[in-house]
C-alpha cells in the first residue's frame, strides 16, 4: 500500500502513539510458553481422576444395558409348563380340590369365632 493510495489513514496512523514494551516483555512471553500444556499435559488432564471415573461409570451401564437386553431368554420353560400340566394324575385333582374345601372352612370358621380377649 503506498501513501498516495490512502492518506488520511496514513495521518491517522502517523499520529497513533507507538507502544510501548515492558522491560519485561521478553522475560514474560517465555514464561507463557514455558506454563503452556505440553502434549503430556493435555493427555494427563483428559485423563484425570474424575474423568476416568465417569466413563469408566458409563461403560459398567452401558456394558449391563447391553446384557440384560440381548440376553437370550429360555422359550422351552413354557413347553415344560404344558408337559406337567399333561403328566398330573387325576388323584391330584381331587387333593387340590380337598385342599380348596379345607381353605374355604378355615377362612369362614376364623370369621364366626367370639374373640375372647
Amino acid at each position: 500500500m503506498e501513501r498516495q493510495d490512502d492518506n488520511e489513514l496514513w495521518d491517522i496512523l502517523g499520529r497513533a502513539p507507538e507502544p510501548t514494551l515492558s522491560p519485561f516483555f521478553a522475560r514474560n512471553v517465555l514464561r507463557k510458553i514455558r506454563q503452556e500444556a505440553t502434549g503430556f499435559g493435555r493427555a494427563r488432564y483428559w485423563f484425570s481422576l474424575r474423568r476416568l471415573v465417569a466413563a469408566s461409570a458409563v461403560a459398567v451401564v452401558v456394558v449391563g444395558m447391553a446384557i440384560a437386553t440381548h440376553h437370550p431368554v429360555s422359550q422351552r420353560a413354557s413347553a415344560n409348563d404344558s408337559d406337567v400340566v399333561a403328566k398330573i394324575d387325576p388323584q391330584d385333582y381331587d387333593v387340590v380340590a380337598d385342599l380348596d374345601e379345607l381353605i374355604a372352612w378355615d377362612e369362614n370358621t376364623v370369621w364366626e369365632e367370639k374373640p375372647t380377649l
